[in-house]
């Protein structure tokens, strides 16, 4: 089982930009392809992206297409969340995952995700 642990959250302001950090151990995240969500309170939980396990493939939520992009860099086993033109209403945790797999360019479905990180968050000021 892979553990992964997020970083880089914080509060910003409206417009501004964030990185986050997905660091994982345990396993390589070679054989893993990987997502990021959100959860803002009171709501459900938010598919925001994924990528395949060779990065060649990425996939984003309707409401973070164009202001978020997410790369890994499989050789330091982390995945990262470009956050950019941030909004209010982009304010959650945000948490990253795992999904085992054995194809290079795929992407999961969203609910295939067996490992998941305990979050960061983010708070964007207006």
């Amino acid at each position: 089982q892979v553990q992964l642990v997020e970083s880089g959250g914080g509060l910003v302001q409206a417009g501004d930009s964030l990185r986050l950090s997905c660091a994982a151990s345990g396993r390589t995240l070679r054989m893993y392809a990987m997502g990021w969500f959100r959860q803002a309170p009171g709501k459900e939980r938010e598919f925001v992206g994924a990528i395949s396990r060779n990065g060649i493939t990425t996939s984003y939520g309707d409401s973070v297409k164009g202001r978020f992009s997410i790369s890994r860099d499989n050789a330091k086993n982390t995945v990262y969340l470009q956050l950019n033109s941030l909004k209010p209403e982009d304010t959650a945790v945000y948490y990253c995952a795992a999904s085992f797999s054995v194809y290079d360019t795929t992407i999961p479905s969203r609910g295939s995700y067996e490992n998941w990180g305990q979050g960061t968050q983010v708070t964007v000021s207006s």
